[in-house]
């Protein structure tokens, strides 16, 4: 087959709008995909670079989810702990009610005093604190009211629950029945001990404090401020039990940072894990606090125990306690606000990060539309004057063709 033969001028026209139409493919390339390297074959530098850019950029957009669950997490063991902090100022509040509540025990025996021939042995229970009076055989009233108020004032004074002054027995205008006029509570430990005095008996029933395997109350006396004091005891320990439940609802995503220890989250930073925080937990239950329970008797070791708010002194230990709580609560809320502002403040140069990371993979790859734009229409004018140029080179041979006709 022979070949056909082209002018030198057609044949550069040709190769000419070659390269305008293979610089129109490449331009029309980069506007419908909007880069100028798509692949390793257009500058393996750059998409290599920009390849390892966007990779880092997603590890740090996946980090920040985390980031972003660590910081409401804190904000809820926060608020948990402001909520706490509320309870204990309220249980505060309640005990410092059963302090004010004065209790007080009075009364007049029904019968007029009557001397034993032998010595009597008066058991009582004031306060929590048990008292022994010895009355001799044939004491006359004065002095059965002396002996007692002796012995009341001496366990007063070394009674580590004090209940004040001894001087609560007296005799009353006829000088023949016993007076009981005290600021506090005072029982009997046995029935005898009543009758001993001229009170009406009465049976036995359990002990208010118990110090006493048993304790009696005469029918001929009024005692106040025990049950007031034993429903503020029953509302503390329902405070304490809504602390505990508070302590144990401050959870985020199945994480709680205040329920007790050992729950404690670790916070990334980057996609190694080299950089992390570590955000400490804290057990603001009641019992975490230190805060028990207000029983109804009192505690084992000591006859001064925390049974029902009756002891000033135990109700003074028990502030004490909600003040030592309320300091480990701000302890733990001053902890807390700034691990936060810690995670709150990586969050943010992670988002700004990922901007910066981002911007320099587009620079390195991202085509300037308006420019190949530009490029575009320069390559369409190009290509008309090719043609143009084209038809014009093989005019020439179109008049050799009409000579021959």
């Amino acid at each position: 087959m022979s070949s056909i033969t082209l002018s030198a001028a057609t044949r550069q026209n040709l190769l000419s709008l070659q390269d305008t139409a293979q610089l129109m493919a490449t331009t029309q390339n980069r506007l419908a995909t909007g880069k100028t390297v798509n692949s390793a074959l257009d500058n393996p530098t750059n998409f290599f670079t920009s390849q390892s850019l966007d990779a880092r950029s997603s590890n740090l957009n996946t980090l920040l989810d985390g980031i972003s669950n660590g910081v409401q997490t804190i904000q809820a063991a926060n608020q948990g702990i402001t909520s706490i902090q509320k309870l204990v100022d309220q249980a505060k509040s309640i005990a410092n009610q059963a302090l004010s509540t004065q209790l007080s025990t009075t009364g007049t025996a029904a019968n007029a005093y009557s001397a034993s021939t032998a010595s009597q042995t008066v058991l009582l229970t004031i306060n929590g604190t048990s008292v022994s009076a010895t009355i001799a055989a044939s004491s006359s009233i004065s002095a059965t009211v002396a002996a007692l108020n002796a012995a009341v004032s001496s366990a007063s004074t070394s009674s580590s629950g004090s209940f004040g002054a001894g001087a609560i027995f007296s005799a009353d205008s006829t000088g023949t029945k016993i007076v009981l006029n005290a600021q506090a509570d005072v029982e009997f430990q046995n029935s005898g001990s009543q009758t001993a005095l001229g009170f009406t008996g009465s049976s036995t029933t359990a002990s208010t404090y118990g110090t006493a395997a048993t304790t009696v109350v005469s029918s001929d006396l009024s005692i106040s401020g025990v049950s007031q004091r034993a429903s503020l005891a029953s509302q503390y320990n329902n405070l304490l039990n809504q602390i505990t439940q508070l302590a144990g609802d401050a959870s985020y995503n199945g994480v709680n940072l205040i329920a007790g220890k050992g729950n404690d989250m670790n916070i990334k930073f980057n996609d190694t894990g080299s950089s992390n925080l570590n955000v400490a937990s804290v057990d603001a239950t009641s019992s975490g606090l230190g805060l028990s329970s207000i029983t109804n008797s009192n505690s084992t070791s000591s006859q001064n125990g925390l049974g029902n708010f009756l002891l000033n002194s135990d109700v003074n230990k028990t502030l004490s306690t909600l003040t030592s709580a309320g300091n480990t609560l701000n302890s733990a809320a001053s902890a807390l606000g700034s691990n936060l502002s810690v995670v709150q403040n990586r969050q943010d140069f992670s988002k700004q990060l990922i901007n910066v990371l981002q911007t320099g993979s587009a620079n390195l790859t991202n085509a300037d539309l308006n420019q190949e734009a530009a490029n575009s229409q320069a390559l369409s004018t190009r290509q008309s004057m090719g043609i143009s140029a084209l038809s014009l080179a093989n005019s020439a041979q179109q008049g050799v063709l009409q000579l021959l006709r």
